[in-house]
């Protein structure tokens, strides 16, 4: 018997080669879809974690800019802790922007805030650095200099260029020798770098600064988990909160995983539904092979062919069709993986070798899962031919139960709920085939439902972050025209710019901004139990002007107005426990004040770890402004007011629009996101295709006497190709209606799950309804094509034939 087995199983794929290959790369495009998710989530962390771990990287790192610390004191302090290693004080300065020289590029480089580094003599025990390219050595030779992959890659710098700083007062170029992975400032959506500078150099070129020199210190725990009892010795040992500025772990790791997070996340979920879809039409096809084979399966069965070995006939067929459909399955997927990888988190690639992401036990574990799920499924339909009566088989060609109802009377319910009225006969006929199989219907409304659902998603997302300008209040950001830094305060005179351009006709405003870092002590902190309590740092902006006439926005309540008030950002908020109303008792500058918190806001810039008050909050004379905010009256003009500031303010400001800083900022996340969504919309898309072709032609061919009748009295193939056309457009456009619903609405707020540990908690979307319903309508392509190929059956068969199958 298992002989016959065997010869049945092979008989049913020869016999059904075209339908078993389409199962076959179903199933290939399910297991690539489901475990290129699995793979890029935990590839991500697991290469984040190793690089992290290679370099002995850092779980906080310490700035020490505004003298509230003694650097020296601080890092003896440091040292002396057993269970933590620390780097050397690195000393460095700050400036504002860069340019690749001969390249107009300065714009979108101008954002950059830059830490130009002395460079200590390597290797170093915390934060090492890894040369992806360049030659390696100990320190950068005179004249050179290294800086992160984060930026080189983001803006093509390649060994060899020449970069052009300025100090405030007079440029200076460096040649770029040696590109390293630094991993607490190499994320991606890069704002802020370390340029490690010859320490020649570095004294020759910064002695003209004006400031005096500051200091970073990285610490590694031995145990990350008890680094808040570090800081309560600290607090105690010192008399005081550390007040400067801190950079957690957590703040460090984020923008290495948020991009393939997202991705992740919706490529598991769309998997999950792949995989479902993959099942459902897996059901489907075998439940339509054992009515379609009913008499033929009774026949055997009274031959002496057990229920078991019928059974086993499909298991054998699925399992064959299973093996080799996830195979290179998997194979695509660890190419798939790598690229989604490689384009989100380019900044860990170590020249042209690049580290290998992730484990085997990634795509044998989907892959085995995927199989067992499919042989599953098969077993359940497949029983049903358990059931199945010999002598009912022949005589009647169904179970007797199912002939009974067959011959019952229709009792007149054409002309009742169902009726189509006056409606043209090709609406009616493809109408009343789409009701009459209800489970090929209610399959292909699900695909069409889910493809409409990603390509929506996919657009929306894109379209939202390409236009970002539109929204940037939402992000965090302010949404004025014209932004300017400060790069020397020495040679900038704040008051004679206000007075000229202010004064000119195309300036709506000008609105100035700093920054300082604000400390809620542990005793302040209440909100956590007694011993979780710690210390909070984050930073705080400063206005001279009108938080709302910038364009700053808040989630609840207000932005401050006068100096008591305080707008804190979400994360502050959770981590204080602080609502609008409450009360703040915050450090600045060494000094508590305190507050009334008037709002609470959003800002993926700083994960909302972060809060604005007004400039006077902190002295009447306050005057440490490094950007501006410029309004202008007509748009067009901002391009020619960038070039005059920038030609008249050379060495002393940096101005670019804001449009070309957000462009800048978020490119990379356009081109992380452009590959996964560009591949799951033709995966799906194809699935689509490949799926309602399956159907239909198995549709057509169960109606296939049907049709010949049809033929017989007049009506042509091409009524009857139109007609089933007809039918599954209008059944697919429910599915649409659905699946722009999913896309606009219910994606993107399980989205917004993933981004809230961002500091994000509406996510900001631009709904663009034309681009939205044209990239719906590429659903009802994908099923005018299946349904349109799979149909030319019936125009290459002659009626009588159809009439005798």
């Amino acid at each position: 018997m298992n002989n016959a087995v065997f010869t049945l199983c092979l008989a049913n794929l020869k016999k059904k080669k075209i339908q078993n290959g389409l199962i076959g790369l179903l199933i290939l495009l399910s297991t690539l879809l489901l475990t290129t998710s699995i793979h890029v989530i935990f590839s991500t962390t697991n290469l984040f974690t190793e690089m992290h771990t290679r370099t002995q990287g850092s779980h906080e790192m310490l700035l020490l800019r505004d003298e509230l610390h003694h650097p020296q004191q601080i890092a003896q302090w440091w040292e002396e802790q057993q269970g933590v290693k620390t780097s050397s004080l690195n000393p460095y300065r700050m400036l504002a922007g860069m340019s690749v020289q001969g390249e107009d590029r300065a714009a979108e480089l101008s954002n950059l805030t830059l830490y130009m580094m002395d460079t200590l003599t390597r290797p170093y025990a915390v934060d090492e650095l890894l040369f992806a390219q360049g030659k390696e050595s100990v320190s950068p030779e005179r004249g050179e200099i290294w800086i992160p992959t984060s930026i080189a890659y983001l803006y093509e710098i390649t060994i060899g260029d020449r970069l052009e700083f300025t100090d405030g007062k007079r440029p200076f170029t460096l040649e770029v020798s040696a590109l390293v992975i630094d991993m607490p400032f190499g994320a991606p959506f890069a704002t802020d770098a370390r340029i490690w500078m010859n320490h020649e150099d570095y004294i020759q070129q910064t002695q003209g600064m004006q400031g005096k020199e500051q200091y970073m210190i990285g610490l590694r725990y031995d145990n990350y988990d008890q680094s808040l009892g570090y800081w309560e010795r600290f607090e105690q040992d010192m008399g005081t909160p550390y007040l400067e500025t801190k950079i957690s772990y957590e703040q460090m790791s984020s923008f290495y995983l948020i991009m393939n997070k997202a991705i992740g996340f919706i490529m598991i979920f769309l998997g999950v539904v792949m995989t479902l879809v993959a099942l459902f039409t897996i059901g489907y096809t075998i439940s339509d092979d054992v009515l379609s084979n009913y008499r033929t399966i009774g026949v055997m069965k009274a031959l002496g062919l057990s229920s078991g070995k019928m059974v086993g006939i499909y298991l054998v067929q699925y399992a064959f069709i299973s093996i080799i459909s996830i195979i290179p399955g998997l194979l695509a997927s660890e190419w798939v993986s790598k690229l989604i990888i490689e384009s989100s988190l380019s900044s860990l690639k170590l020249g042209d070798s690049q580290e290998k992401i992730g484990a085997y036990f990634i795509p044998v574990a989907s892959g085995s899962f995927v199989c067992v799920l499919i042989l599953l499924c098969v077993f359940l339909y497949a029983s049903k031919a358990r059931h199945i009566q010999p002598m009912q088989a022949i005589r009647y060609g169904m179970s007797e139960i199912d002939y009974s109802k067959k011959t019952k009377p229709f009792m007149g319910k054409e002309a009742g709920l169902y009726s189509f009225g006056k409606a043209p006969f090709l609406v009616v006929l493809g109408l009343k085939n789409t009701r009459k199989n209800k489970k090929a219907s209610t399959l292909m409304m699900l695909l069409a439902t889910i493809m409409t659902a990603v390509l929506v998603l996919g657009f929306v997302l894109l379209y939202s972050i390409s236009y970002i300008k539109q929204t940037s209040t939402s992000w965090g950001y302010d949404s004025s025209d014209i932004s300017l830094r400060v790069v020397n305060s020495s040679t900038f005179s704040r008051e004679s710019f206000h007075q000229m351009w202010s004064s000119d006709p195309r300036i709506k405003n000008i609105t100035w901004q700093g920054y300082v870092n604000g400390v809620v002590s542990s005793e302040e902190n209440r909100v956590s139990h007694d011993e979780d309590r710690k210390s909070m740092n984050f930073s705080i902006s400063l206005l001279n002007g009108n938080y709302d006439e910038v364009g700053y926005t808040t989630l609840k309540g207000r932005n401050p107005q006068v100096k008591n008030e305080i707008a804190i950002g979400i994360r502050v908020a959770e981590e204080l426990g602080k609502d609008v109303g409450d009360a703040a008792q915050v450090y600045i500058e060494g000094t508590k004040k305190s507050f009334l918190v008037s709002g609470i806001f959003q800002s993926i810039a700083n994960q909302s770890v972060s809060a604005r008050i007004m400039a006077d909050a902190l002295h009447d004379e306050y005057d440490d402004y490094i950007v501006a905010f410029v309004n202008i009256n007509q748009e067009q003009d901002a391009d020619e007011i960038v070039s005059e500031i920038n030609r008249q303010y050379e060495n002393a400001l940096l101005a670019a629009t804001m449009q070309t800083l957000l462009d800048a900022t978020f490119k990379q996340a356009v081109a992380s996101l452009l590959l996964p969504m560009s591949m799951m919309g033709l995966l799906f898309t194809g699935v689509t295709i490949i799926i309602i072709y399956s159907i239909s032609r198995m549709t057509i061919q169960k109606e296939s006497k049907t049709y010949g009748i049809y033929k017989s009295i007049g009506l042509s193939s091409q009524d009857l190709r139109l007609s089933i056309l007809i039918g599954q457009i209008v059944l697919s456009a429910v599915g649409v209606i659905v699946g722009i619903l999913l896309g606009v609405y219910l994606l993107p707020s399980l989205l917004g799950t993933i981004l809230s540990e961002y500091g994000i908690a509406e996510l900001p979307l631009i709904l663009h309804w034309g681009g939205v319903l044209s990239f719906a309508a590429v659903t009802f392509i994908a099923v005018g094509i299946g349904s349109w190929a799979s149909s030319r059956v019936i125009a290459a068969t002659s009626p009588r034939i159809l009439v005798i199958d």
